[in-house]
C-alpha cells in the first residue's frame, strides 16, 4: 500500500461520499448560506445608507445651529444698539429737562433779583424822600424862625405858583 496512491475502490467511495455531501449542501446548505450573505449585505447597505442620511442630517443640524447662533448674535447686537439708543435718548431727555429746570431757576432768580432791585430802589427813594423832607423841614424851621421871614417866604411861594 502506497500512501500517495489510494486504491481505486477507495477513490470511488470517497467520490460518492463527496458527491452526496456536495448535493446535500447544494440543495439545502448553499441557499441558506447565500440567503444569509444576501441579508447581511442588505443590512450593511441599509446601515451605510442610514449612516449617510445621519451624516447629512447632522450637517443640516450643524448648519441650523450655526444659523441659530448667527441669528442670536444679530438679535443680541440689535438689542444692544436699541439699548444704547434708548440710553442716549434718556440722557438727552434728562439733559433737556435739566436745562429747562435750570432755565426756570435762572428766570426765577432773575425775576427775584429784579423785584428785590425794584424794592431796594423804592426803599432808597422813600429814604431819600424822607431825608429830603427832614432836611427841608430843618431848613424851613431855621429860616422861618421869625415872623418876617415867614411872611416873605409865603409871598415868594405865591408868586412862584402864580407864574407857573
Amino acid at each position: 500500500m502506497n500512501l500517495f496512491l489510494p486504491d481505486s475502490g477507495l477513490v470511488v467511495w470517497m467520490l460518492l461520499a463527496f458527491s452526496i455531501v456536495f448535493i446535500v449542501l447544494a440543495k439545502f446548505g448553499w441557499p441558506i448560506i447565500l440567503q444569509s450573505l444576501n441579508n447581511r449585505e442588505q443590512y450593511i447597505t441599509d446601515s451605510l445608507q442610514k449612516a449617510d442620511e445621519a451624516v447629512k442630517a447632522l450637517a443640516g443640524l450643524e448648519q441650523k445651529g450655526k444659523d441659530i447662533i448667527a441669528s442670536a448674535q444679530a438679535e443680541q447686537l440689535r438689542m444692544v444698539k436699541e439699548t444704547q439708543a434708548i440710553s442716549e435718548k434718556m440722557i438727552q431727555e434728562a439733559k433737556l429737562q435739566a436745562q429747562t429746570e435750570a432755565d426756570k431757576i435762572i428766570a426765577s432768580a432773575q425775576e427775584q433779583i429784579r423785584k428785590d432791585k425794584e424794592k431796594a430802589l423804592q426803599d432808597i427813594r422813600k429814604e431819600v424822600v424822607s431825608l429830603s423832607i427832614g432836611m427841608a423841614e430843618k431848613v424851613l424851621r431855621k429860616e422861618l424862625d421869625n415872623p418876617k421871614s415867614q411872611s416873605d417866604y409865603i409871598e415868594r411861594l405865591l408868586n412862584d405858583n402864580s407864574l407857573s
